[in-house]
């Protein structure tokens, strides 16, 4: 009977997961059996060689002692030159190193034993032997199971990479992805023309001119950047040379999550949108962004949101003396402290740590806040706790208001009193003229810190500032995750409207950014962070399906893969937004942050409006909320009536009646 090809690498696959299933002490016992054999036959191979007839079996006796020392301290030398420490299918150059080592140390012991017992033969020559043989049998048998362990069978299914970068890095990369299964790597492409037409880790490096032809012929589909020291500008070169090709363009980690430690040099992820945003983030003005939080007592509200938790995680490395995390989510409470905790663990300077105290509850809460403030000294409150998804907020109007407006009032005020020297606001875009109730909440909040810091009384100190900026890339409710997902599973990938643009930045430049607009606060300001110009959503989606390696399917391209849908613009949603309510706007210390000087109401006003908001709360009456804010807020129109029948039929009895056109409640363009 015939073994056929397709048999015997079955067989040999099986082999292979066996041996690989195998617990880690039955393959290191295999592997010191196999090198006592291996020595022992390399011992008997040599003294053949050397004495060829003269040596015989039976005379080993005349040289007992070579034949014992030499197997018996076998191990004992390997263990030392670390040759049992090694995974076999991850050995590598230093592995061969070792073995030659060992080897030559073992041969080295054939002359020294036989002087110290007088044995008569030529050394040399059965000492050169015995080297030669043994690290062949021992480097080739763990090289060779390398080789077995490494192989992946058929590769029909792995996608062919083309890895840009040979470098550091690519090197680590490309050794990792020729054991991975998913990927293929075919070539390397740098920009470096000595490497040109080379062969660099086994694989060809090509120039990037020549990318195109070479993808076209080897039908690759996917560019892994390897370039974490790149800056942002060379990787939008290389982002956008590579779109128009059509590819799947992955990328590792940056330098600076390298250095953060949030990401290995193997890790493979999907470009990172803001290499799209088109600048450069500016450096932190560290005076600045220690000013209000070196050796201080920092509370952070909403402390397990997307904003708060990149706060503490910045504040944390600012060494405050003492860090509050206020959150009412249970589960977002303990999942920032741990984190947290984690970091401190970490953290070699032990002397400087800051003291955790994890607070779960409301930022509205009266009795918690003044518990707080009279318990701690507290020096700084940034206040992140808000409801922001517009379509959230517009179903759930008296929550939106009371989490927002009421909440902010009674912090703010609470802060005052407890003789804080420093509170910002985390604001948004959506508070400029705003048609949702979202946006006139925030709106609201920003009035009551304007009117707080006019009317400031004699003996106070408080210095209440806002924070205005725009969407955040990776929070809760972005378009980029959704976008994502949508183009994974095949898409459609939904917008609201094809002209709806919005103004992006990354978590960790926005939250670097308030922290050195309170810095920098006088009191009752409103600070607006140059976040570059307006992204168009639609511009967004085709983008990053694109860089996803697909086409997009449209008119103009019937073989596309993924369709962009437009829903419709959503109730109290804006085509445009906007930073700044007049155009009177200055510019501070630092370039990447202006203070707008905006209208301010006066106390009184503010405080009556506070107290119809907070009535009308309780009472759950919408279309009162809606019309204070109507009055309050300058550029709010309520919304259609249809959404205050929802929320007459909701607050009757807790029972809500299915409504037709209700509307969509995604949770994208926020």
């Amino acid at each position: 009977m015939f073994i056929t090809r397709r048999k015997l690498r079955r067989y040999t696959l099986s082999t292979r997961r066996d041996l690989l299933a195998l617990p880690r002490f039955c393959k290191l016992g295999m592997m010191v059996a196999f090198d006592l054999v291996a020595v022992s036959v390399s011992l008997i191979l040599a003294f053949e060689m050397r004495y060829g007839d003269a040596f015989e079996l039976s005379t080993i006796s005349s040289w007992l002692w070579v034949f014992i020392l030499v197997p018996a301290l076998t191990i004992p030398i390997f263990v030392g030159f670390g040759l049992y420490r090694q995974v076999i299918r991850y050995i590598g150059d230093r592995a061969a190193i070792q073995i030659l080592l060992g080897t030559a140390t073992l041969a080295t012991l054939i002359p020294t034993i036989a002087t110290i017992f007088d044995y008569d033969m030529y050394r040399a020559a059965v000492m050169v032997t015995f080297f030669v043989i043994a690290t062949a049998l021992i480097g080739g048998s763990r090289f060779g199971m390398r080789a077995v362990f490494r192989s992946r069978g058929s590769r029909r299914h792995a996608d062919r990479v083309i890895v840009w970068g040979a470098g550091r890095t690519g090197l680590q990369l490309a050794g990792a992805l020729h054991v991975d299964r998913r990927w293929t790597p075919v070539a390397f492409v740098d920009d470096d023309r000595k490497l040109w037409g080379r062969v660099v880790h086994r694989l060809p490096c090509i120039s990037p001119a020549q990318l195109s032809r070479f993808t076209e012929r080897r039908g690759v589909g996917t560019v892994i950047l390897a370039m974490p020291s790149a800056t942002q500008q060379q990787r939008r070169k290389m982002i956008t040379r590579l779109e128009s090709l059509g590819m799947a363009i992955k990328t590792v980690p940056g330098m600076r999550e390298l250095l953060s430690g949030r990401g290995a040099e193997s890790d493979i992820s999907d470009v990172p949108i803001s290499d799209l945003l088109g600048r450069d983030p500016i450096a932190a003005d560290h005076t600045l962004i220690r000013r209000n939080i070196e050796g201080k007592t920092v509370l952070v509200t909403g402390a397990g949101g997307s904003i708060g938790s990149e706060l503490c995680r910045q504040i944390l490395s600012l060494r405050p003396q003492r860090l509050i995390l206020l959150e009412r989510c249970e589960f977002a409470l303990y999942q920032v402290e741990h984190e947290l905790r984690k970091r401190l663990i970490l953290d070699s300077n032990a002397q400087t740590q800051a003291q955790l105290i994890p607070l779960l509850g409301s930022a509205g809460s009266t009795s918690l806040l003044s518990r707080l403030f009279s318990r701690w000294q507290v020096n700084t409150v940034y206040h992140a706790a808000a409801y922001k998804h517009v379509p959230i907020v517009e179903l759930n109007v008296a929550e939106g208001v009371s989490n927002n407006a009421l909440a902010t009032w009674r912090t703010a005020t609470a802060a005052e009193q407890g003789g804080v020297e420093t509170f910002v606001l985390v604001s948004t875009d959506k508070a400029v003229r705003p048609t949702n109730v979202m946006g006139a909440s925030k709106r609201m909040a920003e009035m009551v810190l304007q009117a707080l810091m006019q009317r400031q009384r004699a003996g106070t100190r408080t210095r209440f500032s806002m924070v205005r900026f725009g969407n955040v890339l990776g929070s809760s409710g972005s378009v980029v995750p959704l976008f994502r997902e949508q183009i994974r599973h095949g898409g459609p990938v939904t917008v609201t409207h094809k002209d709806i643009n919005r103004f992006f930045m990354t978590v960790e430049e926005a939250v670097k950014l308030v922290i050195q607009a309170g810095s920098i606060a006088q009191g009752g300001e409103v600070h607006v962070l140059d976040m570059g110009e307006p992204v168009r959503i639609f511009d967004l989606a085709r983008r990053m399906i694109q860089l996803s390696g697909h086409k997009v399917l449209d008119e103009d391209h019937p073989d596309g893969a993924i369709r962009i849908e437009f829903l419709g613009l959503r109730p109290g949603e804006k085509l445009y937004e906007e930073l700044l309510i007049g155009d009177d706007v200055v510019g501070t210390v630092h370039p990447r942050i202006m203070r707008g000087n905006e209208a301010i109401a006066p106390w009184e006003k503010v405080e009556t409006w506070l107290y119809a908001l907070e009535e009308a709360c309780v009472s759950g009456d919408c279309p009162a909320i809606r019309s204070i804010l109507n009055d309050a807020v300058d550029g709010y129109q309520p919304a259609s009536e249809i959404h205050d029948l929802v929320w007459r039929a909701g607050s009757q009895d807790n029972q809500r009646e299915p409504l037709p056109n209700q509307p969509k409640t995604s949770m994208q363009d926020n």
